[in-house]
């Protein structure tokens, strides 16, 4: 039998592939499982959206093939919501990419870009899509580890020569996950400066702008000058709407650029389903009415979470953004094995930052897709395994 070519052979593997079927048999035991380690909040999406996709079901044109033109409503909306959000003007022909989820347009970006051997500038811990479409595409991922030292920021200046002379894409994603980070406006201009300067692409991966707190907001990429230029913004209704397996997405930029990643779209799907576009469109319209209600419950389950975690003697900020919260181990403590037995002796599952990249190691990611007492248990919980 054939072998897997060496492109499949050199992904890493897929964090913890095994757990759901652990805690499938452990709650098949009885076992209570509080189930922290994935991204998939436990909250409704906007009645709206169900609604458009009710609707939107029931009439046979949108049966038909999408392609990648879509809805222009869709593309409309966007546009609208990203000049009202962000003051940011684009263009919903030409600078805009329907996505079957952020995921599938950033895992799609390298194959526009990228000739064998180029490399990429990936965060370490950092969404495994980075390398998966890098390593996929015949590209090199250089690996930059988010230090506390550095606010999980990537210290551009210290990237290697030969390394930034490879270069043809930089991944930043703030708010980030896993971390929580935030990057600031004077940051973000550096990156776009030195992104200008190499010319290398910025894929900037804005998923959770709007899951921020204490009147934090996360900025687009495009408030920068000269970003155009060189930026691709990627945003998700997945987290903002709680609507993670409806897959949909968009891709912001230049003509160029999202010409190019459209062109790869082509020859591998023929679009976002109308209906679920429809629902899109809800849910954008739905924003200022139903997103702030839905960010003040994660900002009641992030300071449950902190204030359980900082109790039980942990040392962590408390994060301004994002649906997670990032938090060290004691020194010596590997976060793979740790995960694992505490999932087994105690039902909590976690990610272990390794699973994210060597980067991650010596910390573990909470996500806040519990209610705050589940959330509180669980800290226990933790704490006993410490």
């Amino acid at each position: 039998m054939p072998k897997p070519n060496r492109r499949i052979q050199a992904l890493p593997p897929y964090p913890l592939t095994d757990v759901p079927g652990i805690k499938r048999d452990l709650r098949a035991r009885g076992v209570d499982i509080i189930d922290l380690g994935t991204g998939d909040a436990d909250l409704a999406p906007p009645p709206a959206a169900v609604e458009a996709l009710r609707r939107a079901a029931g009439d046979s044109g949108n049966s038909r093939y999408p392609f990648q033109l879509g809805l222009v409503e869709f593309r409309e909306e966007i546009a609208r919501w990203m000049h009202g959000r962000f003051g940011v003007e684009v263009d919903p022909m030409t600078e805009l990419a329907l996505l079957i989820g952020s995921k599938e347009g950033i895992y799609h970006l390298p194959f526009a870009f990228l000739e064998p051997g180029d490399v990429t500038i990936v965060p370490d811990p950092g969404y495994q899509a980075y390398v998966g479409g890098t390593v996929l595409a015949g590209g090199v991922p250089h690996m930059v580890p988010l230090r506390p030292e550095n606010d999980f920021l990537i210290p551009l200046d210290e990237i290697p020569a030969d390394v930034v002379a490879k270069a043809r894409i930089l991944y930043l994603n703030y708010p980030n996950n896993p971390t929580a980070a935030i990057a600031s406006m004077e940051y973000l201009e550096r990156a776009v400066a030195w992104c200008r300067e190499h010319d290398v692409i910025l894929a900037y991966d804005n998923a959770y702008s709007e899951i921020a707190y204490d009147g934090y907001r996360p900025p687009s990429i495009f408030q920068v000058p000269g970003a155009r230029d060189v930026a691709v913004e990627f945003h998700s209704i997945s987290k903002t709407y709680n609507m993670t397996g409806w897959r949909i997405g968009w891709a912001a930029g230049a003509p160029e650029l999202i010409g190019a990643l459209t062109k790869i779209k082509t020859f591998c799907d023929t679009g976002v389903p109308f209906t679920i576009q429809h629902a899109g469109v809800a849910a954008l319209r739905s924003h200022a009415d139903w997103v702030p209600g839905n960010v003040a419950t994660f900002q009641r389950r992030r300071d449950a979470a902190w204030q359980a975690l900082v109790d039980a003697g942990f040392d962590l900020p408390r994060p301004a953004a994002s649906m997670y919260l990032w938090v060290p181990l004691p020194a010596g403590v590997e976060s793979e094995p740790w995960a694992r037995r505490l999932l087994l002796e105690q039902g909590v599952a976690v990610l272990p930052g390794k699973s994210l990249g060597a980067g991650g190691e010596g910390f573990f990611r909470i996500a806040l897709t519990c209610t705050e007492d589940r959330l509180r248990e669980a800290a226990a919980r933790i704490a006993q395994m410490l």
